[in-house]
């Protein structure tokens, strides 16, 4: 795929920019993303789908005297510390070592997160076979074998089909020796549901102004109600400057992502503001059924603005109304059955070694590498982020840059290969990238600037070959640094050029930095990203995460990451008019 040694002139591109995405729930916004991360990784978008696994089992060893086994399936969730938790039990089959079970477990596919499965079949005592499943005890039971897998796993075959090898752990040295003891095939269907698309286009009408010297900048924030909490974000408009009549661009949401149709939403017009404290113009509460019928009476709803506290809380109706001009629904393509048609997502990254790190040599580094074996802040990200899309990746092989620092015999680069060649920068796996990693460190010289343009414009000559050839592939270039970017409108002009290809940008900012100005490249503040020649972005391909706003939080680096990476998978796809069975696009870079 190529070397970028040198730190030479920026190259071409592509890139996009989606609307989706979270957004603040009440006219004082967080001054961080950290919450807006934990809302959106709890359900605001439409990648949540649900899949049904079904299951049937072959070559069961029997374990029953004068019969053939009654097996049942119970399935666990594995958490990352190997805790079990039971999920599911299927119904017992009589007297078969092919028995096909007819429930099935339907469960939350969630893109961000490695959702490891186990399952374990045993053999029911015929004096229990007239108990309730979920009365059974297991270890009155024979257990016949168990077996684990991911359920991304699942749904990147192309069938979305596993047969999995049963193994047994029963005395000194189990599973050292292949035993039969059968398969267990799990399949995955979609819901139909997860495929539901509605697309509404809202308009404003007398907005009232926020702004003393100006009009407001409105935008909608789309929320869920859950039974517990605040609403969750499941879309947003974008911002539209100085307008108090605005007529937003449509947004998506899957009847999956908010529920059902008869699902209550919050539908928030706020008056954007750089620092993030957005102020509340007004807000109303209506389902999908209930916009609908707005559309079809073409009548408009007030906006209430809550006043008030406790006891004394009121809604003061304002003459501000929300019309829907469009309400339609279809059926599209989702992001898994891109995936079972051959489309993959191809991992790579980029490290800064500036000298603002710190000597790697010593505890107080960024880069330190702690012989107990914790993990420093640049490993956790490639671990976690690389650990969920090596699954979506054939070959995992993947290209690794450095920045910031001068290799061996050459001048300080800004876009270096990690593995020390001159002549191919891919390493094998997420362990090939650790170590190339780890061998950097003590293989290059610390120095600076913090220039992000090489490593993207890099990434982009890659997914830009992969276009022109037709292939099934969509790019994901981890950034992970400590520092400020120093070249911040030539990463603005790379992002821009790259959001017409296929490829998205997930950074990580590590340490104590201001990254306020980082923050500007993500697109979840409202505003497009404009390039010094004045091109807007055709869709958002950034996603920004300061490791030190949510690293003692509930929220992984990981889901804060990924949470939005399917939606700009799709958004590509779509702006392309490619479907999952093709590879040619119908409009023009």
């Amino acid at each position: 795929m190529g070397s970028c040694w040198s730190d030479g002139s920026y190259g071409g591109g592509g890139g996009m920019v989606s609307g989706g995405g979270g957004g603040t729930t009440s006219s004082a916004a967080t001054p961080n993303d950290a919450v807006d991360h934990y809302l959106k990784s709890r359900g605001y978008n439409g990648l949540f789908s649900q899949i049904e696994l079904s299951f049937s089992a072959s070559n069961l060893r029997d374990r029953d005297v004068i019969s053939k086994s009654d097996a049942m399936v119970v399935v666990y969730t594995k958490g990352r510390d190997g805790t079990l938790a039971e999920l599911f039990r299927t119904e017992v089959v009589l007297n078969s070592l092919s028995p096909k079970w007819i429930k099935n477990l339907t469960i939350g596919y969630q893109f961000e997160i490695v959702q490891t499965l186990l399952f374990r079949v045993y053999d029911i005592d015929t004096q229990f076979q007239n108990s309730k499943e979920e009365l059974l005890k297991f270890d009155e039971q024979q257990f016949l074998g168990e077996a684990t897998c991911t359920l991304s796993e699942i749904v990147t075959k192309s069938n979305r089909t596993v047969a999995l090898e049963l193994m047994r752990k029963e005395g000194v040295g189990a599973q050292t020796q292949p035993q039969n003891n059968g398969k267990l095939i799990v399949h995955a269907e979609e819901s139909l549901a997860s495929k539901t698309n509605t697309e509404i286009v809202f308009r404003g009408l007398n907005l009232e102004s926020k702004d003393t010297f100006s009009k407001s900048d409105p935008f909608l924030v789309i929320s869920k109600i859950v039974e517990h909490g605040a609403p969750i974000p499941v879309s947003k408009t974008e911002v539209l400057k100085n307008d108090l009549n605005p007529l937003w661009k449509p947004v998506s949401l899957s009847v999956q992502q908010v529920g059902s149709k008869d699902s209550p939403l919050v539908i928030e017009c706020l008056d954007f503001n750089g620092n993030g404290n957005h102020d509340l113009i007004g807000k109303v509460q209506k389902s999908l059924s209930d916009l609908e019928k707005l559309h079809l009476a073409g009548q408009g709803i007030n906006l209430v603005l809550p006043t008030g506290v406790g006891h004394k809380h009121e809604d003061r109706v304002l003459k501000s109304q929300l019309f829907v001009d469009k309400f339609t629904e279809t059926v599209q393509h989702t992001f898994l059955e891109y995936l079972a048609s051959g489309f993959e997502l191809n991992f790579m990254v980029a490290i800064d070694f500036t000298a603002s790190n710190g000597n790697p040599r010593l505890p107080d580094s960024l880069h330190y590498i702690d012989p107990t074996g914790r993990l420093n802040a640049y490993q956790r990200a490639i671990v976690e982020v690389g650990e969920v899309l090596q699954f979506y990746d054939s070959d995992k092989r993947f290209p690794a840059w450095g920045f910031g620092a001068r290799p061996i015999d050459i001048p300080v680069s800004h876009c270096f290969n990690l593995n020390g060649s001159s002549t191919y920068c891919e390493v094998d796996g997420i362990q090939g990238i650790m170590n190339a990693y780890n061998g950097a460190l003590f293989n290059v010289s610390f120095a600076g600037p913090t220039l992000f343009g090489p490593v993207i414009n890099a990434a982009a000559t890659i997914a830009s070959d992969s276009l022109s050839q037709s292939a099934k592939k969509y790019y994901v270039l981890l950034i992970i640094t400590d520092g400020v970017i120093t070249d911040l409108q030539e990463t603005r002009d790379s992002i821009v050029s790259a959001s017409d290809l296929p490829l998205s940008i997930l950074i990580v900012g590590v340490g104590g930095a201001d990254y306020k100005e980082m923050e500007v490249l993500d697109g979840d503040k409202g505003e497009k990203l404009e390039s010094s020649t004045g091109r807007i972005a055709s869709r958002d391909i950034v996603q920004f995460v300061a490791l030190r706003d949510i690293q003692y939080g509930e929220v992984s680096v990981v889901e804060a990451l990924l949470a939005e990476l399917p939606t700009q998978f799709l958004t590509y796809m779509r702006n392309r008019n490619i479907t999952p069975t093709s590879t040619n696009t119908s409009s023009s870079s």
